[in-house]
């Protein structure tokens, strides 16, 4: 059974937060599916990837490629994941369930603190998933480092 966390976005945008949480999943051995709510925003963040930082390479694919199921890192802006993702990192509102939070590894709800919607959206999931019984956490960045600010056993 696994967590959601909450990663709410203060200090760093979403294309730089990304990264190195996706790093963190490879190394625990996850293939993950980044999942959005527009094609054209996923483009852009696989720009962003791309083009990433001196950390080093992020392999990843932009859903609906011939190779989608070989793909460790896998955006899209479905609820499929024809990578086998362990780990779901969503992103812009996307939608998260509470079926996916208990059979996956991980759900990542990364959004924005300076978008009052985005905070909306993101307390919405919070109460749906916790509301079900989905372990869950919350981590803020406000203060610089990330810092757990709340915590849900889950059922």
């Amino acid at each position: 059974m696994g967590a959601a966390y909450f990663y709410h976005l203060t200090r760093a945008p979403l294309e730089a937060t990304l990264p190195t949480l996706l790093d963190r999943a490879r190394q625990a051995g996850w293939r993950v599916a980044v999942r959005g709510r527009s094609k054209d925003r996923m483009v852009w963040l696989d720009d962003k990837l791309w083009l990433g930082g001196d950390e080093g390479f992020l392999p990843h694919g932009l859903a609906g490629g011939p190779f989608d199921k070989d793909q460790p890192v896998l955006l899209t802006t479905e609820a499929d994941s024809p990578n086998g993702a362990a780990c779901v990192m969503a992103v812009d509102g996307a939608e998260v369930t509470p079926e996916e939070v208990n059979t996956l590894e991980r759900v990542c709800i990364l959004f924005d603190g300076n978008d009052h919607t985005a905070v909306e959206i993101a307390r919405d999931q919070w109460r749906k998933l916790t509301g079900a019984g989905c372990a869950a956490q919350y981590w803020s960045q406000e203060d610089g480092a990330w810092a757990k600010k709340a915590e849900s056993g889950g059922s």
